[in-house]
């Protein structure tokens, strides 16, 4: 089973319909692809009711790809706005418990930030956080080479497995140590992540020290078929080891993820079942 999505469902307008308010963009999103990466839970743990509504919004078999709070990957700047950490984690998994009963979570994804290295203290906090989240399927996407150099890469994987994370396999660009490999291996039988963050190497670090400039132009990048050929092959390599391989594509500060994910949807011959309802397929040929 093969899960094609994008990352939010807010500004993909190849995906909306033309006589679509701002408050419907979910649904059309829901008639095209059958998971979405839901990120505005980085930016604050969501209020309940707002996960209710985006569950009634959805087809009974759609899934949300949640990401983790930034607090809880180390990406927040200052001090926490809860008294521990502990207490951050309990009002994130309050949050999400409705998608978890609806059926609609397909995993929480913890992205780490660049600085984010190979390093003790760094794996302990592995540890805390797979405690915390005990019971969920979590995803861990590192963006430190580090993690992946030849001496480290196996007892990453390794240690993946043993705490049943699930890992995050990413296509991005190559850019030093701050960007990792595309490691096209699952550590779980049942679930494994990709996600196709483009091959900008040139916007991918904030050179400039300007963040909204910078973010703009992050995941600025447009796959050739050839490219897309390659995400193919990684795809079909973790399939053979995973039942269930969800496949997010973030490659959109110049709109390019829907077209890239479609494409890719057609050269591997998917066709998802239970979607939202269509009221409009721009892709398909007359």
């Amino acid at each position: 089973m093969i899960h094609i999505g994008l990352t939010g469902w807010g500004d993909h307008p190849d995906v909306y319909h033309p006589s679509s308010s701002p408050k419907e963009k979910l649904q059309d999103y829901s008639a095209h692809f059958p998971i979405v990466e839901l990120d505005a839970s980085f930016y604050a743990i969501q209020p309940e009711r707002n996960i209710r509504k985006w569950i009634a919004e959805t087809p009974e078999t759609f899934q949300f790809v949640v990401k983790a709070y930034q607090g809880m990957t180390g990406h927040q700047r200052g001090e926490l706005p809860y008294e521990t950490p502990e207490e951050m984690f309990v009002q994130f998994k309050r949050s999400i418990e409705p998608l978890r009963e609806a059926a609609k979570l397909a995993m929480i994804l913890v992205q780490f930030p660049p600085w984010f290295d190979c390093k003790r203290e760094n794996v302990e906090q592995l540890r805390f956080i797979r405690h915390q989240l005990e019971g969920y399927d979590v995803a861990i996407e590192f963006r430190h080479q580090s993690w992946y150099t030849e001496a480290m890469r196996e007892k990453t994987l390794t240690f993946l497995r043993e705490h049943h994370f699930i890992h995050s396999v990413c296509d991005e660009p190559q850019d030093g140590e701050g960007s990792v490999p595309l490691v096209a291996v699952s550590t779980r039988k049942d679930k494994v992540l990709l996600r196709i963050h483009g091959r900008n190497v040139n916007g991918w670090r904030n050179r400039t020290g300007n963040n909204e400039a910078w973010r703009e132009v992050r995941y600025l990048y447009d796959y050739s078929h050839a490219e897309l050929m390659e995400i193919e092959q990684a795809i079909r390599q973790v399939t053979s080891e995973t039942e269930h391989v969800y496949v997010i594509f973030n490659n959109n500060s110049g709109g390019h993820a829907a077209e890239n994910a479609k494409r890719l949807q057609k050269m591997m011959g998917i066709d998802f079942q239970a979607l939202a309802p269509k009221q409009l397929d721009i892709f398909e040929e007359e």
